[in-house]
């Protein structure tokens, strides 16, 4: 047995008498008290990838063992419970499929990344079999291995504490201290771009960047919903005015959640935000998830209707994901339909996730609304929407999201463009919401 096959971290606990007959004499640390949130656990055959990633993640706050030997790295997911695994799909003595099998076998349900120098198809392939098997998948890391993609991966899945940061949450939206990006939107029948979705961040000062999905969930369970909202729209539209202003007549998207629609007073509240910056309600798109839009609720038709009256647009986002009704989807005073980015995503692969975005584009046609794609990563994706007819495109191929001083320059170095030429992400200059 190699001296290396077992690496800890010098801070975690330990019980070496109850594990070391068990343990194939391997010291494996055990989880004292619920203290260790963020565990990782890796597996590679390659020992200095191993010390790459144990020392990127320990300094993200995570205790990390790494392991080539598959009966630790087995036992250690029995009795470590590691939130987070990233294995090495080609292994010595055993291959990640097999990996894959056992942590199902074992009920895991932590995060899984695949690493691997293989194919991208055979890594894609490997994804889907450990959803198949109930796993939650949490990404790719192809090899060799980038750091800055390590480090957004595992800050993406690390756990911090709910009751510190909401209150740290609640002092940024007091203080301004979060900020959009907006990702720019291509118009696929005029081969231009013409339309922006904001997009709210938060830097923690200690904790770096916290997914939207994180502290907007947050937001909604602790009642901070309503002044997040205000916040991101007064910004958005804010910057809305100066592009105008500009003469660059931009349509703003901005995401409202299920919450922000119980209140009654909230359309009042979006129209004196576009009358002190002088933009139309007309140029401000409001993204509604499908799962919020659907609730059957007297209120919530009251409060969308009021919203279109105001002239404001609204779009119902991750279609296909739900389990809503058609006739619903007509009830709803609706003007756009976002087609959610995992049928655009594969369409090109999958004849299934193609079917259901050609059905989507059609429906949104039918009835009188704009089709919108997110998701959109290849040209080939671009030009099967637009031959399918769909209206508008965004994606990481089109564009990342950048800061919003950055989209005027943007726009007009791509008036002439069918396709895109800059498909580089964003940087961190970037103002704060408020």
């Amino acid at each position: 047995m190699q001296t290396e096959r077992l690496i800890v971290p010098k801070r975690v606990h330990w019980n070496q008498t109850s594990l070391a007959q068990r343990l194939i004499g391997e010291d494996i640390p055990t989880v004292n008290d619920g203290v260790f949130d963020n565990r990782l656990l890796v597996i590679d055959d390659e020992m200095a990838i191993c010390r790459i990633v144990q020392r990127t993640a320990e300094s993200l706050g995570f205790e990390a063992v790494v392991t080539d030997n598959p009966e630790v790295f087995t036992r250690t997911v029995r009795l470590w419970h590691p939130t987070v695994i990233i294995m090495d799909l080609k292994m010595p003595t055993i291959d990640g499929i097999q990996l894959l099998r056992i942590l199902a076998g074992e009920r895991y349900d932590g995060h899984v990344v695949v690493s691997s120098g293989s194919d991208q198809r055979v890594l894609e392939a490997a994804m889907r079999l450990g959803q198949e098997r109930g796993l939650r998948m949490g990404g790719l890391l192809a090899k060799p291995i980038r750091v800055d993609k390590l480090r957004e991966m595992l800050v993406s899945f690390r756990h911090v504490s709910k009751d510190a940061l909401s209150t740290d949450l609640a002092d940024a939206i007091a203080t301004n201290a979060l900020f959009l990006e907006y990702q720019p939107k291509f118009d696929c029948g005029r081969g231009k771009y013409t339309g922006v979705e904001a997009l709210v961040r938060w830097r923690h000062p200690q904790l770096g960047m916290i997914r939207p999905d994180e502290f907007i969930v947050l937001a909604e369970t602790t009642g901070l919903i309503s002044s997040l909202t205000d916040r991101v729209v007064a910004a958005a539209v804010r910057q809305a005015g100066l592009w105008h202003a500009d003469n660059m007549l931009l349509e703003v998207a901005i995401n409202i959640s299920a919450r922000d629609i119980e209140d009654l007073s909230l359309p009042d509240r979006l129209q004196q935000h576009c009358f002190d910056n002088g933009v139309d309600p007309d140029a401000i798109i409001l993204e509604l998830t499908e799962t919020g839009a659907m609730r059957e609720a007297v209120q919530m038709m009251d409060v969308l209707t009021r919203l279109r009256l105001k002239g404001f647009r609204l779009s119902i986002d991750d279609f296909g994901t739900g389990y809503s009704s058609l006739v619903q989807l007509e009830r709803m005073p609706f003007s756009e339909v976002k087609i959610d980015r995992s049928f655009v995503a594969h369409m090109i692969e999958n004849s299934g996730c193609r079917v259901i975005a050609e059905i989507v584009i059609d429906l949104a046609r039918k009835l009188g609304l704009k089709s919108v794609a997110e998701g959109v990563e290849n040209q080939a994706t671009l030009d099967a929407l637009v031959k399918s007819g769909c209206d508008m495109a965004q994606g990481y191929f089109l564009s990342r999201p950048i800061a919003g001083e950055k989209i005027a320059p943007f726009v007009r170095g791509h008036l002439a463009a069918p396709a895109p030429l800059d498909r580089t992400g964003g940087d961190d200059n970037t103002a704060p919401v408020g």
